[in-house]
């Protein structure tokens, strides 16, 4: 009988960490017992799970000796605290949050473009921003063929990404605006129901925001690659589930458009949707609740030489957030080494 493992999932009650469980299940995880972990707010409440229910624990500093592997899903604060209690104590942290990303002891991972890297892991593994996951996916075996020198991205992200209360917001805003009321304005600085905000977290002082430096900073880690540069543009949009990406890239040798396609097309975790003749092309909506990310409106920029030009659509929620992490974890229990007794930090 095949092993099976004792999963934590901190921030378990929030929308990342609900469609956490709903991976774990779907992919058919090989987990004996799954624990969901959570502030003293949330704790005692129930969440559905594999046909039944789960009680929300308060999550503590003895909430993972026994534990195999977690998955956190909590803010960057709490991931602070909490994953060098679990990594002491022997438990591997898998970190949906922003605190480890940059930390030069703790592996970026996107397991199909650099699961190599896990093998350096200290007992922490941080999970990429949503947007730069599915801009990387796509872009991996473009990268690997003929390398690429520039990269300019417009993205435009769900209200999801935010978290639950925006999601109500974006709902109660387009109520408010059929019923001829005025609108509440709680999460965002501006009305999102039929709008577009070009702002995402905070502004830094070169002019953009801590989402788009989160994408050029990210592009390079994961890649290995400090000379790629990457410009963004972070745009909110008011959709539920699903970031779209208008993905422009410069690359080192010429590739033609149809070469550029069949390597999409091969490469694992990509679903090529690419027919505009027949109105085909990645959708939000096709999107949501699907691990693949969507490529399409693949072309030739007529601007640049070695200039290609994309649409890249993927669930922020999925592949952007909790898929990635399960996938990590999978990777985790197929190599014992990486399972080991206890980390120091």
């Amino acid at each position: 009988m095949s092993r099976e493992y004792k999963v934590g999932v901190l921030g378990a009650s929030g929308a990342v960490g609900r469609e956490v469980l709903n991976c774990l299940e779907d992919r058919v995880f090989p987990f004996s017992e799954v624990r969901a972990l959570a502030s003293e707010r949330s704790a005692g409440s129930k969440l559905e799970f594999n046909g039944g229910e789960i009680t929300v624990q308060k999550v503590g500093p003895d909430s993972f000796k026994d534990l195999d592997l977690a998955i956190f899903s909590a803010g960057a604060s709490v991931s602070r605290e909490y994953g060098p209690i679990a990594a002491k104590s022997g438990c591997p942290v898998i970190d949906n949050s922003s605190c480890w990303r940059q930390d030069e002891r703790v592996p970026l991972v996107v397991p199909e473009v650099n699961s190599r890297v896990l093998a350096q892991h200290r007992g922490i593994i941080a999970n990429p921003n949503c947007s730069t996951i599915q801009m990387l996916v796509a872009l991996k075996p473009i990268y690997d063929a003929v390398g690429i020198k520039r990269i300019v991205v417009s993205t435009y992200q769900a209200v999801s990404g935010t978290g639950q209360k925006a999601i109500e917001e974006l709902a109660d805003q387009t109520r408010q605006i059929f019923n001829c009321q005025d609108v509440t304005r709680k999460v965002y600085p501006h009305r999102i129901a039929f709008n577009c905000l070009p702002h995402i977290d905070s502004f830094t002082d070169n002019g953009y925001t801590k989402e788009e430096m989160k994408m050029v900073n990210e592009t390079k880690k994961i890649f290995g690659d400090e000379n790629i540069k990457v410009s963004a543009t972070c745009v909110r949009v008011p959709v539920f589930y699903g970031h779209s990406e208008a993905i422009w890239i410069e690359t080192a040798r010429h590739i033609e458009v149809g070469a550029a396609r069949e390597l999409m097309t091969r490469a694992p975790g990509i679903l090529v949707v690419d027919n505009p003749e027949a109105n085909q092309y990645p959708m939000a909506v096709d999107a949501a609740g699907r691990d693949e990310v969507f490529v399409g409106r693949i072309r030739a920029d007529i601007s640049c030489d070695n200039g290609l030009t994309m649409w890249v659509v993927a669930d922020n929620l999925r592949k952007g957030a909790a898929t990635n992490a399960v996938e990590i974890a999978e990777l985790l229990i197929r190599d014992p080494e990486l399972l080991k007794t206890s980390w120091e930090w």
